[in-house]
């Protein structure tokens, strides 16, 4: 695919999430530059993260839809799937094909049906619901399995954070 192609792709879903916005996300982008997206992910009601601002940036690849955005928070933030650089790991973000370690299933990685409103869904479910098994920040994984008291403690003081940016 050519990059006018999916740039044409980045504007038409830009578009429809500006017609049909999901809840809680905002995204302004540089029409000079329609691989990069910046973002506002507010945390997601009834969880830790509820009340927190999260900065971040969407990064498309000049094949999009074929392979995967990278979505990195550049406002700290503290979860067991989400490195310390800000750099979310999830399913949907994971190439296309097979999991070279066996842990993934092919249709959980990414595929070309997927578009913006799918990763932020899935990135306000893991919000809720980390998936501590195949942890990228490994001390958060630990501190939710084994100290959800500490564990509150760091994410609510990301959340003040938040608001400081």
């Amino acid at each position: 695919m050519n990059t006018h192609a999916s740039s044409v792709i980045l504007q038409r879903q830009y578009k429809d999430l500006l017609k049909n916005p999901v809840d809680g996300f905002f995204a302004g982008i540089d029409e000079q530059n329609m691989y990069k997206w910046d973002v506002v992910l507010m945390g997601p009601n009834n969880t830790i993260y509820e009340g927190g601002m999260f900065k971040g940036v969407i990064t498309f690849p000049y094949d999009y839809p074929n392979h995967p955005p990278k979505f990195q928070f550049t406002s700290p933030i503290y979860h067991p799937n989400i490195y310390k650089d800000g750099l979310v790991c999830i399913s949907i973000l994971h190439p296309p094909g097979e999991d070279e370690y066996g842990y993934e299933d092919s249709a959980e990685r990414w595929r070309p049906i997927h578009n913006v409103q799918s990763i932020i869904l899935s990135i306000i479910s893991l919000l809720s619901d980390p998936n501590t098994d195949s942890p990228a920040n490994i001390e958060a994984s630990k501190l939710w399995k084994n100290n959800k008291k500490e564990y509150k403690t760091k994410v609510k003081k990301c959340v003040r954070l938040s608001h400081e940016n």
